[in-house]
């Protein structure tokens, strides 16, 4: 899986639109899709936005986190 299929599924798992999942992150609907899109890739302070989400909605931030390092590795 891609880590934008990560994060879709960490949205998807708390049952969030896009809009929703933003607002959580306090980020903007256009990032969000960006990211799930794959255009681009969170950075680092988007990321630890995203484990503090994960953390306290009781999901693996794992995944994520290890297709995200793949991803600057490869570029």
């Amino acid at each position: 899986m891609t880590y934008s299929d990560e994060i879709k599924k960490i949205r998807q798992k708390c049952f969030l639109s896009q809009e929703a999942f933003a607002r959580e992150l306090a980020v903007s609907f256009s990032t969000i899709n960006r990211w799930e899109n794959g255009k681009v890739r969170p950075n680092l302070l988007a990321m630890k936005k995203l484990k503090e989400f994960c953390e306290v909605n009781h999901i693996d931030f794992n995944e994520l986190e290890n297709e995200w390092v793949q991803k600057g590795k490869d570029e």
